[in-house]
């Protein structure tokens, strides 16, 4: 247990902001704990209830790593690559790299040159996967509340960037932000003029942000 990692990104089907991702590493001792908090698939729990976890994942992990790719490296790189990248970061994040890296999904982490192993459904089958899905998607949430006070107007705050019909109003009636992705709005009209760059970096967050950095430089 000490030399694996699960590994889930959030924010994949946005279309405002930077995708996340997060892994995790437990110890053995955790996972009857973390079984009975009730961690689950992130997507399967009420922001309340993630909110309660989040403290527990953090004092029984051993290792925690946040990554994220920004809309700009989506627009330029497609989101499977850049999903990738953020993965990448998270998994720099770590003190040292795993020995296997279970990935949740059925594709593979293509720039990891460690084992790995895809684990379908990943996030309601392996505690680790699902401590990762937690924690990826709290910080990408509470990143989309404070850029929510930041562009107005677009529901930030309600629908975390994905493509609501609220969302999809707000774009034809204000236009994209610099942080939406570009590649992602072909299909709505009215959304396809850029606004004015932000001083946010390209990673789509306040520069000193933990989760704006790579860590180490390995693999």
């Amino acid at each position: 247990m000490a030399s694996l990692a699960g590994l889930d990104e959030v924010g994949r089907g946005c279309l405002f902001g930077p995708v996340f991702a997060a892994a995790c590493c437990l110890d053995a001792a955790a996972l009857p704990i973390l079984a009975a908090a009730g961690v689950q698939d992130s997507k399967a729990l009420k922001p309340v209830h993630r909110q309660r976890l989040l403290p527990v994942i953090d004092g029984l992990a051993t290792e925690l790593g946040l990554g994220q790719a920004s809309a700009r490296e989506i627009d330029q790189q497609g989101i499977r690559a850049a999903t990738e990248l953020a993965m990448v970061r998270a998994l720099q994040r770590l003190a040292k790299a795993p020995r296997l890296v279970l990935v949740d999904g059925n594709l593979r982490l293509r720039p990891w040159r460690n084992l790995q192993q895809t684990v379908v459904r990943g996030d309601q089958r392996c505690l680790t996967i699902a401590c990762a899905s937690i924690v990826a998607k709290e910080a990408r949430d509470d990143l989309l509340l404070r850029l929510d006070r930041r562009f107005p107007g677009y529901g930030l705050a309600s629908h975390k960037g994905y493509g609501t019909p609220r969302h999809r109003e707000a774009l034809k009636r204000l236009g994209p932000t610099p942080l939406h992705r570009l590649s992602f709005l072909g299909k709505i009209p009215g959304a396809a003029e850029t606004l004015p760059e932000t001083p946010l970096n390209s990673h789509g967050a306040s520069p000193g942000s933990p989760a704006t950095t790579s860590g180490s430089s390995w693999p």
